[in-house]
Parts: C-alpha cells; structure tokens; sequence
C-alpha cells in the first residue's frame, strides 16, 4: 500500500503536520516528499516532523516553485507533497554527492538535480550509464530562491535521489508540450549554439518562411532536436535564445553540429493536451492497477499551457484515478537518459 498526503497552509508547520497526520505511522518503506520554494529554509525541519511521525527513515525530493498531488496543483503558497512507497530497504537505496550509489540497487533511478551543477546532461548520462536499465527519471529543483534536494538529509549540488532494484516494477513515459510542424532540415553552417545556414539557405529566412514572426518574437516558436536511434520520432526542445536580422541566423539553448537535425516546434495547448492523453493511455495498458505515481512537470506546463490552476493534474487523474501521486514543476525534466525541456515525466509503480 502507498500511503500518501498533500497540504497547503499558512507555514511549514501547518502543512507537515496535516500530511504526517493523513500519513499515519506504521511500516518501513521509502518517501517521497516535495515542498514549495516559501519553504525551503525549513527543508530539514519538515523531514525530521516526517521521519519521527511516521516511523519511515529514507526520504528523497525537492523544492519546486509548483508541486503536485493527485488532481491538484499548489502554486504561490506553502505547501507539501509526500508519499511513502511500500518498499523493502533492499529493494533501493538513497545516494547523494556524499552517499554513493549501491550496486545492489542499480536498476532504475529517480534523481533531483541542482540547477547550479555544471553539466547536468552528462551528469544524467553518467547516471544513466550506472543502470541495468539504462534509464534515470526526475527533474531539476525549481526555486525563485535557494534550491536544496533530499538524500536523507538536506543536500545540494549535483544529483540525488534512489536507485531501485529490478524488483521493484515501474512504467514510465514522457510526454512533449511543443508539436513539430515542417520538415527536418539539416544544419550546413553554425558555430556552436549559433545556427547560419539550414539546408544551404540562410538559417533565418528558413525560419521566417516556416513560421510567422510574431510567434518567433513571442517564444512560442522552439526548435527541436532529433534523438538519434529513436523509433517514436522523439525529440528534445530547446529555446530561440537570439534572432540576428541582419546576419540572416539565429541561436537557441543548445550546442549543434554541421549534419546535425532539426524541426521547429509549436507551444501549442491542444497538441499537449493530445500528446498527455496519448501518453496516458500507452502507460496505463503496461500498468493498468498502479499503486503509485510520480509526476514531474515543466514550470512552462501547468496552468500556462493547460488553461487553469491544476488542469494539467486533473488529466491525470480522470485516467489514473485516486492513485496516490506526487512531484513537482521543474527547470528541466529528466527521462531515460537525457534532459528534456516542456514534457511531463509520468512514471507509475505497480
């Protein structure tokens, strides 16, 4: 049984001791616990409440500006999110910078990533790379302040999290908040992330004709890099950061290569709403009774892609039902063994 609980209030003290009395005390297991960013300075004081309440010694998770809960999205305001997984210690083990990975449990991972560490892809690579499955979820912490992680105490810098023995039965998707429109076209002139050429034509006026200005001017507009290998077409967002008009280029959030792919993409609310349903219908045929869910989510998602405060998780739930889920709204999520920008992470144990 996956225990769970969420609360909003008006300090740290009235959210964790709501959720630790809807918790209960009894059994050993592993928690999970995300809080808003108005309390990151009592991190360590609301995982001793939930440690000594209920009587669980191993918790992971992280600060978001957004957390979530099942069918419910707690912005601007304090609040917790925990769930204690069923699980046998051996079945998994908490490692941080000053705890290192157990083999023993070396099949999967869920991990939080601090958005100062320098080279958080190839941390999430090397990560991957550990793993019988090849295959780390999560996010990076989110904070309009500090940013802190738990690893069964308050850490910060690089990755954290728990590994999972192969025992323990997960399903997990991602699904995209951008849709691909035009052809793939090949980059034939750039110097790192700035792109001149497309196609042999200037990368700019390929840009223009493909897309109105309008929306390149408003950020709605992304560009999309394919992942090598990939038989479901799938593709990582990076952002326009620079448009040069008189240079006929432009630049976006990520380092390419001349022969490199790529598409340019549409934040666009229904192609997301589309993409979740498709996703939430491939998960639940492999997991059809899941005990459990984490959910993480991109800040750039949420009530500014779906509409409204909570839409996104109420998707969720119409699917899943009361399952007991938990996570946060991140600076970038992570899924297999990459960084991803604009996707949900939905991953269920059963």
């Amino acid at each position: 049984m996956f225990r769970f609980a969420h609360s909003g209030g008006a300090n740290w003290r009235e959210c964790v001791e709501r959720c630790a009395d809807r918790l209960g005390r009894g059994g050993d297991g592993l928690g999970f616990v995300y809080f808003s960013d108005a309390l990151v300075g009592e991190a360590r004081e609301i995982v001793d409440v939930l440690r000594s309440r209920s009587g669980v010694r191993d918790w992971v998770g992280t600060v978001g500006t957004g957390i979530v809960a099942t069918g419910t999205e707690y912005q601007d305001q304090p609040a917790i999110a925990v769930m204690i997984a069923d699980l046998d210690a051996s079945s998994f083990g908490v490692f941080s910078g000053k705890t290192p990975l157990k083999k023993q449990a070396s099949h999967f991972a869920v991990v939080h990533a601090d958005p100062q560490a320098p080279d958080v892809p190839g941390l999430v690579a090397d990560m991957a790379a550990k793993l019988a499955s090849g295959y780390v979820v999560g996010g990076i912490s989110s904070s309009r302040g500090a940013t802190v992680q738990i690893a069964n105490e308050v850490v910060s810098g690089g990755l954290s999290g728990v590994a999972l023995a192969d025992s323990v039965d997960v399903a997990t998707r991602l699904t995209q908040g951008c849709s691909p429109f035009g052809p793939r076209r090949r980059v034939t002139a750039c110097e790192e992330n700035v792109i001149a050429e497309l196609d042999g034509q200037p990368a700019l006026e390929v840009l223009l004709a493909a897309a109105d200005e309008k929306l390149v001017r408003s950020g709605r507009i992304l560009v999309g890099l394919p992942v090598a290998g990939s038989d479901t077409g799938d593709y990582v967002v990076r952002n326009l950061v620079g448009i040069d008009p008189r240079a006929k280029l432009f630049a976006i959030g990520a380092e390419v290569q001349p022969g490199d792919e790529l598409v340019f993409c549409r934040r666009d609310a229904d192609a997301a709403r589309q993409d979740l349903a498709r996703m939430l219908a491939a998960l639940k045929e492999s997991a059809p009774r899941p005990r459990g869910a984490l959910y993480f989510s991109c800040v750039a998602r949420g009530e500014h892609m779906f509409g409204s405060r909570g839409a996104e998780l109420r998707l969720l739930k119409d699917v899943l039902g009361e399952v007991p889920l938990v996570g946060f709204f991140c600076n970038g999520e992570i899924c297999h063994d990459r960084l991803y920008g604009y996707t949900g992470v939905l991953t269920l144990f059963h």
